[in-house]
Order: C-alpha cells, then sequence, then structure tokens
C-alpha cells in the first residue's frame, strides 16, 4: 500500500522541467563556440527533411506580473518595437547567410513577453521578413501566446491572415485577489470574446495556461476558476505548477512565502485541477498538459509523435530549432545556444553582424543516449534499453536508481524498459532526473530549480 503523502515529500525536491537535455545549469560552456555551434546546425539543418523550428522572442510587456518567470522588458514606450523587430530580422539573416539555400520553415512561435505588446502592423512586418528569404513546409505551423488585455481583434485578424492558426491565452487564475497580487487582471468577459473571435475567425486551437500555487490560492477560486475554463472548452489547457524562485526573478518578492499555498494545499490544488480537466473531457498529455481529443496535440501522444523542445510539447517533429531574439534557446539536437539576456547588448552585437550568442553546449555521445531516454519519458512515459546504442555506463547508473522508484510505485521496470505508471506521472520529473547523469555528476550546492510538486 502506497503512502502518498510520504511519498510526495519524499521527491518534493527542486528538479528541472527537461526542455532539454542537458538541462541549461550543466552546459559545458567553456569547449562551446560559435563556429562549433554553426558546423553543428548546418548538418543538422542538411539532414532533416521536416525543416525547421524558429522561437522568436518578443520581451516587452506594459506591467510586471510578479509570478512570471520570463526575461521581459517592462515599458510603455512602444518605440522600441520597431528597432527590436530589425534586429531579429537581422540576426535571422546572419542564419540564413550561415545555412545557405532556402531555409524551410516548418513552425513559427512568437513568445515573451507579450508578443501583442508589439502592434499588428509591426508583428506583419516580423512574420513577412522571416518568411520572405524562407520556404514554408507543407504543414507549416504558426503560433503565438497572448494577454487577454491587449490582444485586440486586428491582432487576430491580421495574424491569421498571415498563417497563424494556434492562440494561447495566459489565464493563470480568475480569483480577482490572486489576480491582484499577481498582477495580473483580466476579466472571464475579455477571455471569453478573444475566445469566440479566434474561433470565428478559424484559429484551429486555442490554449489557455493556468497555475497552481500562486499566492492567496484557494481550492475554492481554483474550483470557479476550472469551472469557466470548461465553459469556454479551450482545445488545451497547461497546468503549471507555480515555480517560486525570488533569487532569479526578484518580482516574486511582491508577496512573502507565508502567502503561497502550503504543501499539502498546492498538492490538492493540482489533484482537483487535474481531476476536474479529467471529468470534462480533457486527455493528460506528457507533463502539465491537457487536450481535447479533437485536438492535433492528442493525435500526436497517441501516435507516439509527440516532441518537447524549449517551446514544451510540440507535435511538430524537427529536431532544428531556431531561437531569435534575446535569451532565446536554439537547438539543432547535438548542441544548444543561447542568446545573450540584455536587450541592448542583443541589438549591438546583431547590428555588428554577429550572433549574440552568450553560451552553449555540444552533446557528447552519453548525452545523445541520455537525452533520448529522457525525452521519450517525457513524450511516451516509456523507455527502453535493448539496442547497443541505447545503452550507456551512465545509463546503467539511471536504471539502479530506477529500483527505488519502482519500490514506490512510480515505474514499473524491467531488464530492458521502464514504464511511468498512472500514479507516476506526476513525478515525472523525479522520474527523468534518475537518468540526469550530469546533475548527479555536479550536485548543487543551491537550488537552482523549482520544487518538484
Amino acid at each position: 500500500m502506497i503512502n502518498s503523502t510520504s511519498i510526495t515529500d519524499k521527491y518534493r525536491v527542486a528538479a528541472p522541467r527537461y526542455t532539454s537535455y542537458p538541462t541549461v545549469p550543466f552546459w559545458d560552456a567553456q569547449s562551446f563556440n560559435e563556429n562549433k555551434w554553426i558546423d553543428k546546425l548546418i548538418t543538422a539543418t542538411n539532414n532533416s527533411k521536416e525543416g525547421i523550428s524558429l522561437y522568436v522572442h518578443l520581451p516587452y510587456c506594459e506591467s510586471l506580473c510578479t509570478y512570471c518567470g520570463c526575461n521581459t522588458r517592462i515599458t510603455k514606450n512602444h518605440g522600441v518595437e520597431i528597432p527590436y523587430i530589425k534586429a531579429v530580422l537581422k540576426e535571422w539573416d546572419i542564419y540564413t547567410d550561415h545555412l545557405g539555400g532556402v531555409p524551410v520553415i516548418k513552425e513559427i512561435h512568437l513568445g515573451g513577453g507579450t508578443p501583442t505588446f508589439f502592434s499588428p502592423e509591426n508583428l506583419e512586418l516580423l512574420i513577412n521578413g522571416l518568411v520572405g528569404p524562407s520556404g514554408l513546409h507543407e504543414e507549416a505551423v504558426f503560433s503565438l501566446e497572448a494577454h487577454p488585455n491587449n490582444t485586440t481583434d486586428e491582432h487576430l485578424t491580421v495574424l491569421y491572415k498571415l498563417g497563424f492558426k494556434r492562440l494561447s491565452l495566459g489565464i493563470q487564475d480568475f480569483d480577482k485577489k490572486v489576480q491582484a497580487i499577481i498582477n495580473r487582471v483580466q476579466t472571464y468577459k475579455s477571455v471569453e470574446l478573444i475566445t469566440k473571435k479566434a474561433r470565428k475567425l478559424g484559429y484551429q486551437s486555442i490554449n489557455y495556461d493556468l497555475i497552481y500555487g500562486l499566492p492567496l490560492q484557494t481550492l475554492n477560486g481554483l474550483n470557479k476558476t476550472i469551472k469557466s475554463v470548461l465553459k469556454l472548452k479551450p482545445d488545451r489547457v497547461a497546468f503549471y505548477s507555480y515555480a517560486h524562485v525570488p533569487w532569479v526573478k526578484p518580482g516574486q518578492r511582491k508577496y512573502t512565502e507565508d502567502q503561497l499555498p502550503s504543501v499539502d494545499l498546492k498538492k490538492s490544488l493540482y489533484e482537483m485541477g487535474r481531476a476536474q480537466l479529467i471529468e470534462g473531457g480533457y486527455f493528460e498529455i506528457g507533463m502539465d498538459h491537457f487536450s481535447l481529443k479533437t485536438d492535433s496535440l492528442y493525435n500526436a501522444e497517441r501516435e507516439g509523435k509527440l516532441h518537447r523542445n524549449f517551446m514544451g510539447y510540440t507535435e511538430q517533429s524537427s529536431n532544428v530549432l531556431i531561437g531569435l531574439g534575446v535569451s532565446s534557446i536554439s537547438d539543432c539536437w547535438t548542441a544548444f545556444a543561447q542568446n545573450v539576456k540584455s536587450v541592448e547588448e542583443y541589438i549591438s552585437l546583431v547590428e555588428k553582424g554577429e550572433l549574440p550568442l552568450t553560451k552553449g553546449h555540444i552533446l557528447s555521445e552519453t548525452d545523445l543516449v541520455i537525452r533520448k531516454h529522457i525525452l521519450n519519458l517525457m513524450c511516451k512515459g516509456h523507455t527502453s534499453w535493448k539496442k547497443p546504442e541505447e545503452m550507456d555506463d551512465k545509463v546503467e547508473d539511471g536504471i539502479r536508481r530506477m529500483k527505488w522508484l519502482a519500490q514506490d510505485g512510480l515505474v514499473m521496470l524491467s531488464d530492458y524498459d521502464v514504464r511511468v505508471t498512472e500514479y507516476g506521472k506526476k513525478f515525472l520529473r523525479n522520474i527523468c532526473m534518475a537518468f540526469d547523469a550530469r546533475l548527479w555528476a555536479n550536485v548543487p550546492s543551491t537550488q537552482i530549480f523549482s520544487l518538484a510538486d
């Protein structure tokens, strides 16, 4: 008989979200350089039949949402839009010069910050500038993140005409007390209007972001939020755990830890929210995500095509992701590269014709083997090591750690594979940690990840 309370306490440790392996804190930045990155990227692009994904980081917001862990720049000066867009397009030009030929784009995602901080006209300038020198894959997908308060009908119309069919709205919670303390205020009515307008235009998938564990959050308040969400029936719901990292994001010091839900309450918030979504017709996808049966994310998961990268879960299978804009991370499967985090430094480097890189990592053979296993666990809930290329000394170490997880009922372990149990799904980050050789070799002396709970 599993004691769920003691198991939850046991695995309540700081853990990565595994949008990559190795995770950023354990990159070997010392042996990385731009030439190595470009060589790896060219090889991956030439070998890819799937095309490439583009992530564009648009960091500007008019006000600070205090819970936010993203790289943002707070300003009401919209004069920053054109200089930033010009820099992003110049960065893309630098990449296309390196790659040669005509890159084929399979995916564009606008993240932030607040992409709809930018005017519809300037977003049109951005997208046309990206697509102009490129080819489009026949299955190309464009998506964006948006704030309900500054996403206009014109935004939705212009972006739809440009090819955007997916929209993600940051809701977090409809409880007014929670909204006030995290400085993220929007009404149910505004979200309803945007959702209806997007659907009328033809957007094929609408996602709502919700967060549990926020300050002043209660079971009753979150219950009402989820009921409101179920009325609007978004195609997808991302139900994230709040990551309290005030040493990284000082804005989170606007409230005290006493105002955060207790460990037991946060657990109850998650379990209640998850149960409501499943009862409401949503299917659990990987970690933190839920989708209707009619959504493409559901089909990708059922067909074994689900992928995970720095943008989160996607059904796009490209191994090449180029991140444009300040702090963006690029990934060509065998290497990672991250841009500088300062807007001023980013623009300055690009204007000089330089890639604005600050650090990166070239994956070793062991990294690649472990990365595949972690990706399998995150996307499929199982992985195996039946083939010689799936085994490594570090994988053997991970298998030994899995035995402890199996004893606690989180996984089913055999001689050649491991499967996440239904009970173990909420411990997916902990399960992946068992294979994380770089973390075990360099156990941090201070907390660098949010708690897995």
